[in-house]
């Protein structure tokens, strides 16, 4: 039994202990805020965690070996070196063939046998000269072609039953018609009295490239898809093509003709379809411009190895 204001406060709700109630909600609000904190932290550290571990599949993807380095109380990561993969800015016939043969196979899920591999030869490589006066595509291709490069890059003259209309002497392949456009514009020297021809589906209707391929082409610039539709169509010939340039130009997310995957599967689409026959004949070489890896000799399947 309490007093008469005791019982009088209880009816009407009063808390008897206002001080202690008081003390109670400012802890239960710093326990609140702190959990908040704490839950806000958790959020964020969880969030770079997210994205450490996306970076680390991407790189695994694509092959990079990371490694981690402490360096004043603090780890960091860097893509770790290797001696197979340094970069060649003018590579020998043989390097530019094991890279070729290499991404041949891993583009097409496939490993070609030690019988197959002795039909690749350095020969069908084209090795550029490494001399500062010879920086750009059109010197470096006039001197390929030696003495007779005026005749056949530079003439617009058709000569029956020798050069026929559509029929380029060169042919240069990129990953897109923008880098297309500006291979194409290091041709001009070449290209006063012969034009050369842009075969990309950018800004260019397929039957307005028909048209020009009626003419004398000796020096073509393009896309693998367009190339390949302008071949199946026979707007396109090969009989004189003696030159496959591959453009091994990177693009600002780093994709190049042989690793942007729509591209490349398109390219090796056409190569299989179109040059490869010509290649191991003979009849064609293939020159990678630009930047490549040096790679290891491509292996050759176990089976091949114990027949």
């Amino acid at each position: 039994m309490g007093s008469r204001n005791d019982r009088n406060h209880k009816k009407k709700g009063v808390n008897l202990g206002p001080k202690r109630s008081s003390f109670q909600k400012k802890k239960t609000e710093l326990v609140k805020k702190k959990n908040k904190n704490s839950k806000k932290k958790k959020g964020v550290n969880g969030k770079k965690d997210e994205i450490r571990v996306r970076n680390d599949e991407k790189n695994y993807e694509n092959g990079v070996e990371m490694v981690e380095e402490k360096s004043g109380g603090k780890v960091a990561k860097r893509r770790k070196s290797s001696k197979n993969e340094d970069l060649v800015p003018f590579p020998t016939a043989s390097q530019q063939l094991n890279y070729f043969l290499n991404q041949y196979q891993s583009g097409n899920g496939i490993q070609l046998s030690a019988l197959e591999l002795e039909a690749y030869k350095d020969e069908y490589m084209l090795e550029l000269k490494e001399k500062k006066s010879q920086t750009s595509l059109a010197v470096q291709m006039k001197s390929a072609f030696g003495s007779s490069y005026q005749e056949v890059l530079c003439h617009k003259q058709i000569a029956e039953g020798k050069i026929d209309p559509g029929n380029p002497a060169l042919l240069v392949i990129s990953s897109s018609a923008l880098r297309s456009l500006e291979l194409f514009r290091e041709f001009r020297p070449l290209t006063k009295e012969c034009p050369a021809v842009k075969l990309f589906s950018k800004h260019m209707k397929i039957e307005e490239q028909v048209s020009l391929l009626k003419n004398r082409v000796n020096i073509a610039c393009g896309t693998p898809n367009r190339i390949k539709k302008l071949i199946d169509m026979g707007a396109l010939g090969l009989s004189r093509l003696a030159m496959v340039v591959l453009d091994m130009h990177k693009d600002v997310k780093g994709y190049s003709l042989f690793t942007l995957p729509q591209v490349r599967e398109e390219f090796w689409d056409l190569f299989k379809t179109h040059f490869h026959e010509r290649m191991l004949g003979g009849d064609m070489r293939i020159c990678l411009y630009g930047n490549t890896l040096a790679t290891k000799t491509p292996s050759a399947t176990t089976e091949a190895m114990d027949d």
